[in-house]
């Protein structure tokens, strides 16, 4: 193992660059896997004649295939058929369907654990359907869905690593990079990108942890 020859400035600023390009590409996916997953778990608690359906068959077939079968097909497949999307967009794109059906079925399961005597106080007391999803029944559900929802992100955050297969040049990618140059820099490179990937898994499980104590 040569930790001397790795940590050289060329490579280390290598290694971060692909740091920070799997930090954006999670943060991007964060935001849009999180809006799918309020969306689609709405539509599919509220069990709207077919539109519910529908939603439950998307999330369940999504659900039901391997991610990184279809960040390849995003990035791979797509612009082989004429449809332009750069590989880090692809890599996003993926991210955020995947774990927007992921987080869909949180959010779905959040909804259901709301007590049904609530739903029925406030819909006799004159509140609308959607005022009552809106005011009475979701606030109640994102107190008790941000930990699973968070530990969902965690699971993103290392899923950026999948991007590798159509050769996005985040952190994973780099390591590779910087490891093929010399068999003596493999392990310090994995071990790198252990800690790296660590430091900020780590620091969102210790929110996880402080979140669910206060929704408690």
């Amino acid at each position: 193992m040569d930790f001397s020859g790795l940590f050289v400035w060329p490579n280390v600023r290598f290694i971060l660059e692909g740091f920070l390009l799997t930090l954006e590409v999670a943060i991007y996916s964060i935001v849009f896997s999180f809006a799918l997953g309020i969306v689609f778990g709405i539509l599919r608690y509220t069990r709207l004649p077919v539109i519910s359906q529908v939603a439950a068959f998307i999330i369940d077939l999504i659900r039901n295939l391997p991610l990184l079968l279809i960040i390849f097909f995003i990035g791979m497949v797509l612009p082989s058929i004429g449809f332009s999307i750069s590989l880090k967009w692809a890599a996003i794109t993926g991210l955020s369907i995947f774990e927007g059906a992921m987080i869909a079925e949180i959010v779905r399961s959040g909804l259901n654990s709301v007590h049904k005597g609530q739903v029925e106080a406030a819909r006799s007391s004159g509140l609308s359907y959607s005022s009552t999803l809106w005011h009475i029944i979701l606030p109640q559900a994102l107190r008790r869905m941000v930990p699973p929802i968070v530990s969902q992100f965690i699971s993103l955050i290392k899923d950026t690593s999948l991007a590798v297969i159509i050769s996005l040049p985040e952190l994973t990618h780099n390591i590779q990079i910087v490891g093929g140059q010399n068999q003596s820099f493999v392990i310090p490179a994995l071990l790198f990108a252990a800690f790296l990937y660590f430091a900020v898994n780590y620091s969102m499980s210790l929110i996880a942890r402080r979140l669910e104590v206060r929704t408690h």
